[in-house]
């Protein structure tokens, strides 16, 4: 495998991990609020930011998300991101 390759897998593997505790921590926050809707977003940044705060791959994380999203804004296909939490409050990243 060639090893611009591999890093780059490691690199989204690693933004992927942070997503993954953001999410579960975005939970934790709706959990503790007693499930109240309508505040998805929010719970998404401060999550984000407690999660980013104690990680030393969050500069990684940062210019991978804003690469996805560069590279979003130059495609013609548009996403919409979905900030609800579903039946199964599930949070979803607005990525």
């Amino acid at each position: 495998m060639d090893i611009e390759i591999r890093r780059q897998k490691q690199q989204e593997l690693m933004v992927r991990m942070v997503e993954r505790k953001v999410r579960e921590r975005a939970q934790q926050l709706y959990d503790e609020r007693g499930q109240e809707d309508g505040r998805a977003l929010q719970d998404w940044f401060q999550a984000e930011s407690e999660v980013l705060e104690n990680t030393t791959i969050a500069s990684l994380y940062r210019r991978m998300k804003s690469a996805n999203q560069n590279q979003g804004d130059n495609t013609s296909s548009t996403s919409s991101t979905d900030f609800s939490v579903s039946d199964s409050t599930a949070y979803q990243s607005p990525a």
